[in-house]
Formats: C-alpha cells, structure tokens, sequence
C-alpha cells in the first residue's frame, strides 16, 4: 500500500488533532518483503498494534491459534452491530471463520476491512465502437462475447488482456465459469474430491478457453504477461476487454485519464447458475492480541472505517471503500464494480481448498489449451490424475 503514504498520513494527523493520539504507518514494498517482516515480527514478539496478513487462510490461521490476532467479534457486535453493519458482509467473511471450517480457529471475525475488491470484465467503450457495436451494449453471454471477438479479430484489434502470466488470475477466471456453469455445490465438491475434474461440466469449463483460442480473442504475450503490462496494453487502448480487478482504476488513472471504459461481470456462458467473481475485502488490517495498546487501536480502526474517512479515501486512492455508506460520490467506474458486490466470492471464505499442486496442475494446464498445445479433455486426466495422488496421500 505504498501508494497510499500520503492518503494515509493526512488521515492520521487528522485523528491526532481530533484526539491527541498519534499514529504511525509503515509502508513496505513489495509485499513478499513486507510479509517477511510480518513474520520476522511475529515470532520476536514485536508485531505493531495494527498490522495486515498477506497470505492465505491457513496463514491466517495460524497467527490467531500463535495468539497474535484479536477476535474482533464482541467490538463489532456491540450496540446492535452497530460497527458491523456499515460494511458490506462479503468484506467482513474473508476475515471470518466459521465453526464448519478446517482450520481449527475458534468461530468469529478477526480482520477489518478498509476497502473491498471485485474482480470484473471490462471493456473499452471506444474500441466496441470502432467495430461497429453499441459501446453501451456490450456482451452479456458466451457466445455474445465470442462474436465479438471474432469481429475484433477481422479489424485488426486484440481481444482479451488480462495478467495470465501470474496464473491466480487464470484459476480466477476460470473457478468464475465453474460456478457459472456448475454451481457452488458441484464446484465445492470438486475441491472436496467428491467429484472428478474429468466430469463434464469442467470439460465444458476448459472448453470455453478452446473457443476464446479459436475466435482469436486472446492477445498476444497473454500468457507471459504480469498484470502491471497488461494494465498498460488495457490503458494505452490495445485492446478491447480486460479482466482486471477494481484496483485498476487507480492504475489507469496514472497511464491514460481519458480511457472511456466500463466494468460489467464475465459474459455468463450458462443461465442455470449466477456469474460469481472474486471479490471481498480488498486490504484488511487486525490487532495484535498482545499489544499494550489494543482498545485505543481498536477506537482508531473504528474511525478509519467511519463514513467520512472512507469517502476521504476511495476518492484519494479510487479503491472501493469497505464502508458500504461512502458510496456516494465515488467515481462512476467505481460504482459499477460495486454494484456486483453481491455476486463476490472468493477461496478463503469456502471453508475448503485445493492442493496447491491441484491448483498449478490445472492453470497451467489451461494455458496449454490456449497455445493448442492439449485439448481440455487432456488436460481434465491430468488434473485428475494428481488430485487423486494427492487425495491419496492425505490419508
């Protein structure tokens, strides 16, 4: 959250004027450097006050089991969850853990957001008018999309960009059509090796980047691009549709002012089931449960969420503010990716989860049916195949 030195200085000079107490941010980057001194912190016993965890569930977990994080549950349930209300849920669970989860963690919310995310389609407004469309109209469904790519393609204009050299955006888009076309249950079952990758429905799945292959739609270098290149292709209008998260509005606010685009969810590829995307809490911050000084940094996070600083910060750094009362008067683009808050989803509320191999085994694996290099039937054995090794070597 480098970016955000100056957002949030202003913000603690203006609690020490309000309330005497000063307050300190120490940003790092990148992250990886940041999360080793997380670490290094955790086990000297020396973590700040407020701090944020960068990792996953499991991680997460085990700070709380270690007694570094405080259950915030009881604050955020006082006076009528009063504190509880203003945000929006889907941003509360990612910090929550349930009684039915695998990790062990007594039940309750232990993180608080200070923005939210959603992951999205977007497109680009000029580029859908050039080939002849309604830049107002753009694809609701599969085949809508795969039209329109195909019609790109002829004039010359690249279709999709989105940064699948980091293949988590690959498991995120595609676990987006395996709701879709599955459902949650089907989807979560999988995970539970209660049902194979080789049923059909993830063969329909792994089909649809066959058919993005074949209409052309993918733009070149795809595969090997970080996501920070694809945002410059996406801002410098070299393609037409991105698949990007609501923090790029920041970002192509920096590259190109004038980019004339929208965010709409994924073209839905069937009617049974919703379109969900990724999408909860952007950044979370918790307290440290040994900290001298816990009460008063829980009355400073109450302040930071309140309506006002939200307001103060999604304008300033154009992230979603987890407060869902700071809504008005953020930009338009931002309202949109708001607006599909209620279809979020994402890994760490499942209460289940992949092996990592598993995970690996099948981004990849999509990757090579975009190259033409296995077909999805292929690449569903394969995945198959180490999900049963794995299955079988836990128990």
């Amino acid at each position: 959250m480098t970016d955000r030195q100056d957002a949030f200085q202003t913000l603690a000079q203006k609690y020490e004027a309000e309330t005497g107490i000063q307050v300190n941010f120490e940003l790092y980057a990148p992250s990886e450097q940041y999360s080793q001194k997380v670490r290094a912190a955790a086990q000297g016993q020396n973590l700040p006050d407020i701090f944020g965890i960068l990792s996953e569930k499991k991680d997460f977990s085990s700070f709380i089991k270690s007694g570094h994080i405080a259950d915030l549950t009881p604050e955020l349930e006082k006076n009528n969850c009063a504190w509880k209300e203003t945000f929006f849920p889907n941003a509360l669970r990612v910090n929550e853990f349930k009684s039915d989860d695998a990790y062990g963690v007594k039940p309750g919310i232990y993180g608080i957001p200070i923005d939210v995310m959603t992951i999205e389609m977007l497109y680009n407004k000029n580029l859908l008018e050039k080939a002849g469309l309604d830049p107002e109209k753009p694809p609701a469904t599969w085949a809508e999309f795969i039209a329109v790519g195909k019609k790109l393609k002829e004039l010359g204009i690249q279709g999709l960009v989105s940064g699948w050299g980091e293949i988590w955006m690959i498991d995120c888009f595609a676990s987006n059509y395996a709701f879709n076309i599955m459902g949650k249950d089907k989807m979560l079952s999988t995970i539970r090796g209660e049902v194979a990758y080789t049923d059909p429905d993830w063969i329909k799945v792994l089909s649809l980047f066959e058919q993005m292959r074949d209409a052309g739609i993918p733009a070149v270098g795809l595969l090997t691009m970080i996501n920070k290149t694809a945002e410059q292709v996406f801002a410098n209008e070299k393609a037409a549709f991105a698949f990007n998260g609501s923090w790029c509005v920041n970002v192509y606010e920096g590259m190109n002012p004038n980019l004339d685009y929208a965010a709409i969810l994924p073209p839905a590829a069937s009617d049974q089931y919703p379109m969900m995307v990724w999408g909860g809490a952007g950044s979370s911050f918790v307290i440290n449960d040994r900290s001298g000084e816990k009460e008063i940094a829980i009355e400073f996070l109450k302040w930071f969420t309140a309506r006002d600083q939200q307001i103060f910060l999604a304008n300033k750094t154009k992230n979603l503010p987890a407060n869902k009362d700071a809504l008005e008067g953020i930009p338009t683009i931002l309202a949109q990716f708001a607006d599909d808050m209620e279809y979020a989803t994402h890994p760490s509320i499942w209460g289940v989860s992949e092996f990592p191999v598993v995970t690996e085994a099948l981004d990849k694996g999509i990757q090579s049916i975009i190259l033409g290099e296995k077909t999805p039937l292929q690449v569903a054995s394969e995945v198959q195949k180490i999900k049963e090794r794995e299955l079988a070597r836990k128990k």
